[in-house]
């Protein structure tokens, strides 16, 4: 690879202290997930493997409840190929079921308990599941969802005399290990395949570029549903280091700082919102010296994130940009340290990585010249196989190399630039697909869904992205005649058949949409909207009570909309849950009160919110009563508390 001396002097800097590393072997890329998991366990049998909230589990253990999961499928369907879905909690229980599921030969498809029951049936249709593995806890929910369509399995109850040793099947690097869903063009998620040979040339990257060792403790904040989990989950698995799972859906980002000291995380990986919003209220005491690493992908990374890096973490440690997509996998690095300084306000991409060249491409698929814009494309044969059941994209997206090689071309359908030195920039996308939150997203998914909506006659989406956040979705409406919808109905009607991140914040009711001198809709020409309250199906009501009033303020001041009535829902105003941490996190500053993230979730309106406050003050207050009481008569004589037993007689 050619980088920059400055760029070399400070991945040089990327190790352990421990100065603990074994290369990832490009041999091994043609081998097997499985096979390489098998050979850390031999390995590192009694090594930490997973740390989850309830769980600690060493390589052995881990090993021998994924080959229990194995052995149930193989009794379950015999040894024929075929997908099975996963859906469990982010926990040590999902991370044995998926290495189960490789074991006995199948496909992975992971599904996330949060998903809405539209988008479970779309996967489950498209993926022709042959099987459905769940826990005890998402036991109603799984078996609703397979009701008809497939089996399912309890990995909680599963039968005793299971065997825990392994199955010791063959599997080829070309064999598909897993199908992660993304949002499509038509309405219709997409699945992108990733085989074995895939995700081990992506560990590769990662585990010679970071120096991943055995000591790591690599942080795993993502949904396994999400193919960003790949880099730290098999990042640790298959190098003999930990990881640690903190599920941000339950647990928030207020107690990241205080997990990444207490779990002694080495390498933290995430999207640069998550980073931004945990280490913007961070404070100059928290010691996290344990932190050597820290890379961000899945969205652009800004200046600020960088000095956010470089004010509260150690000297040592390195911080690094990643270019990545589904399809073609990592294919730019770029590395900074403590002395770097950047130049605008976006971190560049950065430069190759091993076995993944760049061309820019322009609209006939010739390429371009340095310092023009084109698409960027790349060339390798460590890319995905192509989407599941969808040859027509595939052809589409994934071209043959013209030199001739076993190579192929993905169009990834972003757009950049390289300078002169070879460091491309990103330049931000091509077609109408986005980054919400560092989540992909087809506008015209969401478009498609809203035009099914009765009282929608057309719909436009656009991402209006800021520097202080990842980005948020606007929906332009033209209603049927005079029927105008509510926030409220078009957001539940979203909700029903889209993720989170997919809905928009805003909704604008329009009599017409703006259109070129050509006829199609022109999107720069769409009004901001202005910060007022959107048209819900509450009424306004004003704050009835000093705690109302203050909750009012701070919802106003975190989502910049004046007025708020107290039976506004927190979502249907534009809200999401990044936006929700910072307003458990203030009124957990104001009223002194624990309040866990899920808290808004339950109680999504200021009246609500402020009902549940009060019920938590009361209690605090009637337990430090109670405990004025006990000290009160731990501190009498034996004849004291009798005289007082008898009077209360």
């Amino acid at each position: 690879m050619k980088l920059p001396l400055d760029q070399k002097a400070i991945r040089a800097k990327c190790f352990h202290p421990s100065g603990e590393f074994v290369k990832f072997p490009n041999e091994d890329v043609e081998t097997s997930i499985v096979q390489r998991f098998e050979q850390i366990v031999r390995r590192y049998p009694n090594k930490i493997a997973v740390h989850a909230e309830q769980d600690l589990i060493n390589y052995s253990e881990l090993n021998a409840k994924a080959n229990r999961v194995a052995h149930a499928i193989l009794c379950r369907k015999g040894a024929s190929a075929e997908t099975v879905a996963v859906l469990i909690e982010n926990d040590a229980t999902m991370i044995a079921a998926i290495l189960g599921i490789l074991k006995a030969g199948r496909i992975y498809v992971p599904l996330n308990p949060s998903f809405p029951r539209n988008r479970l049936d779309s996967i489950i249709d498209d993926t022709q599941l042959g099987l459905l593995l769940t826990d005890t806890k998402n036991m109603s929910f799984a078996t609703e969802a397979a009701t008809g369509k497939v089996s399912w399995l309890n990995v909680d109850a599963l039968d005793a005399c299971l065997s825990m040793e392994n199955p010791e099947l063959a599997h080829s690097p070309d064999t598909i290990a897993a199908i992660f869903y993304t949002s499509g063009s038509m309405g219709q998620p997409k699945g992108v395949m990733q085989s074995h040979r895939s995700v081990l040339h992506r560990v590769l990257i990662d585990t010679n570029s970071f120096h991943i060792c055995s000591r790591d403790r690599l942080s795993l904040l993502s949904s396994p549903s999400y193919s960003v989990s790949l880099r730290n989950l098999f990042g640790a698995l298959l190098n003999g280091a930990s990881v640690g799972v903190y599920n941000i859906e339950n647990r928030g980002l207020g107690n990241i700082v205080q997990w990444l000291i207490q779990e002694e995380i080495s390498i933290y990986f995430s999207v640069p919102t998550v980073f931004r919003h945990f280490t913007e209220n961070m404070t100059e005491e928290k010691n996290l010296g344990t932190v050597r690493l820290i890379y961000l992908g899945g969205e652009p990374v800004t200046k600020r994130d960088v000095e956010l890096y470089q004010k509260h973490f150690a000297r040592e440690c390195i911080f690094a940009n990643s270019l990545a997509s589904n399809e073609a996998g990592i294919f730019r690095t770029f590395f900074i340290d403590k002395a770097s300084a950047i130049e605008g306000n976006i971190v560049p991409a950065g430069y190759e990585v091993e076995d993944k060249e760049i061309l820019l491409l322009n609209d006939t698929g010739q390429e371009v010249g340095c310092g023009e814009v084109g698409e960027i494309a790349v060339r390798s044969r460590y890319l995905s196989p192509g989407y599941w059941r969808n040859s027509h994209l595939t052809a589409s997206v994934f071209l043959p190399d013209l030199q001739g090689d076993d190579k192929r071309v993905c169009r990834t359908g972003d757009l950049g630039s390289l300078r002169p030195d070879g460091c491309l920039v990103h330049l931000g996308r091509k077609d109408l697909r986005v980054k919400i939150r560092g989540s992909r997203v087809e506008l015209e998914e969401v478009e498609a869904i809203l035009r099914l909506h009765p009282a929608v006659e057309e719909a436009v989406v656009v991402a209006k992205m800021e520097e202080s956040e990842a980005g948020r979705l606007i929906a332009y409406i033209v209603p049927v005649d005079s029927h105008l919808p509510t926030t409220t109905s078009l957001r539940s009607h979203l909700q029903a058949k889209l993720l989170n991140y997919m809905v928009p914040s805003r909704f604008v009711i329009m009599a017409s949409l703006p259109v070129t001198s050509n006829g199609k809709i022109d999107r720069h020409s769409l009004p901001d909207p202005a910060n007022l309250r959107p048209d819900l199906d509450a009424p306004f009501l004003p704050p009835r009570s000093p705690l109302e009033k203050c909750l009012v303020g701070i919802w106003s001041s975190v989502l910049e909309i004046e007025p708020i009535g107290v039976h506004d829902n927190f979502f249907d105003l534009g809200g999401h849950s990044f936006l929700a941490t910072q307003v458990m996190s203030r009124a957990h500053n104001t009223f002194h009160v624990k309040l866990p993230l899920r808290t808004l979730f339950e109680y999504p309106t200021v009246a609500d919110l402020a009902a549940r406050i009060s019920e938590i003050q009361s209690k605090m207050v009637a337990q430090e009563d109670l405990a004025d009481l006990l000290t009160k008569l731990e501190s009498l004589s034996d004849d004291e508390a009798q005289k007082l037993a008898d009077s209360e007689r």
